[in-house]
């Protein structure tokens, strides 16, 4: 977990009530971490910002108060039905290019070594619209290694490719004609045996809910959340490449990129998240401001804040910062004026790649509303 010994009570980023829930489920030293605003200090609401909650149950930014989102919070996308499934009668089935087939019950995945990550996990779609920008969230996942699983069964050496099928179904429309298929996703072998991806049966210290997908999805710590499958029922190992639904057609990122004097465009498949970030929302205690915010998507290193069309300040790290995969809290004390305002974030990560301004070709030149992580700019009024 995330070393914060040089940063005090007073400067970690909000928590509230909702954590306490969650204090059970930590280290004393962790728990210590999630820490309550002042009664003092009140919530200045944003000018533009767009409703929480919906059928996605996207997150509420300025009510933010735990590092770790409630179970009960977490944003939830379906693309087809969302299935009752039995424990009785389930099992998971490793087959394709392998030398030992078998299948797993729930019992049998879970007598397994169990791993725990922290992985702040966002829609692909996360803000690809001006009332869609809720939709990531911060949790504990308890699993078992994927690549163990893999390894046991043995990749057969013309395998390329794992897919995942999930257990929930919907009819497609596939040139001309109407199949019933499941929900699946592929990656290649090298990215299916990164020791970090985790067959996981718990949220935050509970059995997964139905809706986050008991009793067992993927959870792949870096990237979109599409490729985190829920309600898993099969992982196939083939020689080909998986062209279904979701990772051909669907979630696709169309971008365009200069080369030599012209455009040329390009499509991949979301995947692998990008550096984002987003103040959340501004406190005031007495006459004094502070923004507080989140940045996620990649290993972060610094977050900057711009008031209006002023210099880029660099904020104060807190919570997640050490966590590779979690979302970092961050907050900057800010002297400011009566009248509106325009606050804008920018994140870097480790590598030394650079939350996007909405005018780079990056961001620019996408024509798809997919991985939307250009800088986000919110407006807010000061009395």
């Amino acid at each position: 977990m995330p070393e914060t010994s040089n940063v005090t009570r007073r400067d970690l980023v909000i928590r509230g009530g909702t954590a306490v829930a969650s204090l059970a489920l930590f280290p004393s030293d962790v728990a210590d971490r999630i820490l309550r605003v002042s009664s003092q200090e009140a919530v200045i609401p944003w000018i533009n910002g767009p409703e929480p909650g919906g059928r996605a149950n996207t997150l509420d930014w300025q009510g933010l108060t735990s590092w770790v989102t409630p179970t009960e919070d977490l944003f939830r996308v379906a693309h087809y039905n969302t299935p009752e499934i039995s424990e009785s009668d389930w099992s998971l089935e490793i087959g394709g290019l392998v030398n030992r087939p078998r299948s797993f019950t729930l019992g049998q995945i879970k007598a397994r070594p169990k791993e725990n990550v922290a992985f702040a996990l966002e829609c692909g779609g996360n803000r690809g619209f001006p009332t869609f920008v809720g939709a990531v969230h911060n949790a504990r996942w308890g699993g078992t290694s994927l690549a163990a699983v893999l390894d046991q069964a043995g990749i057969q050496e013309d395998g390329i490719e794992v897919v995942f099928f999930g257990t929930d179904e919907g009819v497609e429309e596939i040139r001309g004609n109407e199949v019933t298929q499941n929900f699946a996703r592929s990656m290649s072998i090298k990215d299916a045996m990164d020791p970090k991806l985790l067959l996981c049966y718990e949220v935050n210290g509970q059995p997964l809910p139905t809706e986050h997908g008991f009793p067992l999805r993927l959870v792949a710590p870096g990237w979109y959340g599409v490729a985190n499958v829920k309600w898993l029922k099969r992982i196939e190992v083939r020689d080909t490449r998986f062209m279904g639904r979701f990772m051909a057609q669907d979630y696709v990122t169309l971008r365009g990129e200069e080369r030599g004097g012209e455009t040329v465009w390009t499509q991949n498949s979301v995947s692998h998240g990008r550096v984002n970030s987003i103040a959340a929302r501004v406190t005031r205690d007495g006459s004094r401001y502070r923004i507080h915010g989140a940045a996620w998507g990649a290993d972060i290193s610094r977050v900057e804040v711009q008031v209006d069309d002023g210099m880029w300040r660099t904020a104060r790290l807190g919570e997640g910062r050490d966590d590779p995969y979690s979302w970092t809290f961050w907050y900057l004390d800010w002297n400011t004026t009566s009248g509106e305002h325009t606050i804008t974030s920018r994140a870097t990560d480790r590598d030394g790649n650079v939350q996007p301004a909405p005018a780079d070709p990056e961001i620019a030149l996408k024509r798809t509303y997919w991985e939307s992580n250009g800088q986000f700019t919110r407006s807010i009024l000061i009395d």
